[in-house]
């Protein structure tokens, strides 16, 4: 079985790996960082699989996997960039990962599986995140099962409900304004603060950008007028 897995480099996906190496002690694992270019794939294999994958992976390649596999932390309602951020602005009570077929255009391919767990509405990002490692880690277990026994892998009923959100949505949702009442603050701060992210809440007030600092968010999170509001 030749297994092919991109990922990146962080304690999660390095467990990941180390999990793949001890099943399929012969997989290629390659590792990259957010606007690296992707190496060069020239051989094909059983299994391509990505798992938190830093890169686009082009139609060429994917022609030449016998399957290929990709694991969003999200479920169908969320493709694209900003599961996290969308689904707790929404205040959803209810949240997955999933485990998908891969096509050119990203989170579209068909469904292998979707494992779902229930969240509160006042989950952080960071706390989101977490939860979905650890069910996007089983799930990765399960599917990786099934490679391993040699048997058909599941086959979902269930569709993407929509296009994959992109980088411009999500900064929609980080911009701030005056004119919001205090609930839609705290909805915005909510959803979209995450240390050191790329996308943070912000403001622009006479042209000038405000950024949400750590210790800013979690005075906000204090205040009591805003806690209110909720």
């Amino acid at each position: 079985m030749k297994i092919l897995m991109l990922s990146k480099k962080n304690k999660h996906c390095n467990k990941v790996s180390k999990y793949l190496l001890n099943y399929f002690p012969n997989s290629k694992i390659l590792i990259g960082e957010k606007g690296e270019s992707l190496p060069k794939i020239d051989e094909s294999y059983d299994y391509l699989i990505s798992y938190l994958s830093p890169w686009i992976i082009p139609e060429y390649i994917l022609d030449k996997m016998k399957f290929s596999i990709n694991f969003h932390p999200g479920c169908p309602k969320y493709p694209g960039i900003g599961c996290y951020n969308f689904a707790i602005y929404n205040q959803e009570t209810e949240y997955g990962v999933t485990c998908h077929h891969m096509l050119p255009k990203v989170d579209s391919g068909s469904i292998i599986k979707v494992n779902r767990f229930r969240i509160n509405k006042e989950i952080t990002v960071k706390e989101l995140k977490d939860i979905s490692m650890k069910n996007m880690f089983f799930q990765f277990s399960q599917i990786m099962t099934y490679i391993k026994n040699n048997k058909e892998l599941p086959n979902s009923e269930e569709k993407w409900q929509r296009v994959p959100y992109k980088r411009k949505d999500l900064q929609r949702l980080c911009k701030l304004d005056i004119s919001m009442n205090n609930k839609e603050i705290k909805k915005r701060v909510q959803a979209t603060f995450f240390p050191y992210a790329k996308d943070l809440p912000f403001l622009i007030l006479h042209d000038i950008k405000f950024i949400l600092s750590e210790k800013d968010y979690i005075n906000f999170l204090k205040d009591k007028q805003f806690r209110g509001e909720i």
